[in-house]
Formats: C-alpha cells, sequence, structure tokens
C-alpha cells in the first residue's frame, strides 16, 4: 500500500511543475470554470496514457528519432503559440456577462489539453525516463498485474493534480477582482508563447544545428 501511495505522489509531482498545461488550465478555469479546467486536464493525461502505452509497448524508440521530434517540437511551437495568443485575445471575456464564459466547449478544452501534451515532446522523455524506468523496476519482480496497479497510480496521481488545478482556478474565478483575472489570462497567455517559442527553438536546433 505504501508503494501504491508512493506512485500516486509520483504522478502528483509530475504535474506540479508550472507548465503549458497548468498554465492552460488556469487560464480556461478563470474564464469558463471548473470543468472546462478540468477538462484540459484529462486530455492531457489521455495524451500521457497514450505515451505510457508506447513505452510499455517498447514502441518509443520511434518517437526518438530525430525527425519525429522535430515535427513535434514544431507542431508543439504552433499549438501553443496559437493558445496563447487566443488566450489574451480572449482576456476581456472575463469582464463580458458576470463571467459567463466564451463560445469554448468541453470538447475544445479537452482536444487544447490532448494536442499540448501529444504534441510535447518533453512528456516524451517523462514518459520514457520516468515510465521507463518504473517498467525496468518493476517488471522483473512483479506480475503485470502489479504493474498495471503502479501505473494507475501515477495516473491518479495525476488526475489530482488536475482536480486541484481546475478547483483552484474556479475558486480565482469567483473570488477575485476582474482586472487581476484579466492580468493572470494575459501572464498564462504570455507563459504558453513562451513555452511555444522554445519548442521552436527545439525544433531549429534538431533540424538545422543537429
Amino acid at each position: 500500500m505504501n508503494t501504491f501511495f508512493s506512485y500516486i505522489f509520483l504522478g502528483l509531482s509530475l504535474s506540479a511543475p508550472i507548465g503549458p498545461i497548468n498554465s492552460a488550465q488556469l487560464d480556461r478555469g478563470i474564464k469558463n470554470g471548473f470543468w472546462h479546467a478540468w477538462f484540459i486536464g484529462l486530455g492531457a493525461i489521455t495524451a500521457d496514457i497514450i505515451y505510457m502505452l508506447l513505452v510499455y509497448l517498447g514502441m518509443i524508440h520511434l518517437l526518438n528519432a530525430p525527425f519525429v521530434k522535430a515535427f513535434l517540437w514544431l507542431f508543439g511551437f504552433f499549438v501553443l503559440v496559437y493558445t496563447g495568443i487566443e488566450s489574451i485575445k480572449n482576456a476581456g471575456v472575463i469582464a463580458q456577462a458576470e463571467l459567463r464564459g466564451n463560445s469554448n466547449t468541453l470538447t475544445n478544452s479537452f482536444l487544447t489539453g490532448f494536442l499540448m501534451s501529444l504534441f510535447n515532446p518533453i512528456s516524451i522523455l517523462f514518459w520514457l525516463g520516468i515510465y521507463g524506468s518504473i517498467l525496468a523496476n518493476v517488471a522483473d519482480t512483479y506480475p503485470v498485474q502489479q504493474l498495471l496497479i503502479y501505473s494507475g497510480a501515477i495516473v491518479l496521481g495525476v488526475l489530482l493534480w488536475d482536480v486541484t488545478m481546475a478547483a483552484a482556478s474556479s475558486i480565482f474565478r469567483r473570488f477575485l477582482k476582474t482586472g487581476v483575472l484579466q492580468t493572470i489570462s494575459w501572464l498564462s497567455g504570455l507563459s504558453l508563447i513562451g513555452f511555444g517559442f522554445y519548442f521552436g527553438l527545439q525544433a531549429l536546433k534538431l533540424l538545422f544545428f543537429h
């Protein structure tokens, strides 16, 4: 049981550092509320599970090919910069109609989180390093059922963090003044654009300086 909780904590630790997903959750939660922020997280964890399966099936080496990595960095650049610009453009929505939100749907929020995580080579490195090491450590000692339980514990930890971020953004939305919320939305958008340009730089390095 202690091992199970340690893997939940690992999932929480993987999700906690401020990155594109947390920034997007904060921004979407402020504009649209708890469910939209949570669906960003659900989309991201769906992509994470895909990478976990690829590591488990031994197919991760295909994603380490320089051309594939460059494509992922570039696509991540476009997704993050576009989302960041949309965040800044829609910051004024917070002041309209007492925070009723905008035209974003839950499906749109889910797809945003999914694409952000799917086209994020950092996710690949995370799951190759973290989950790969867990496989190496557990596979020789425990049966497959135990491995699935520990994998589920990691996913549960990520989901718990997603709920925490969604709840936090929802609380901000309810209690902070509109001007503060708009500032947070601007900062979230700039953060996403910053991450996007980092991704673009990595793509250029792979394509032209590798």
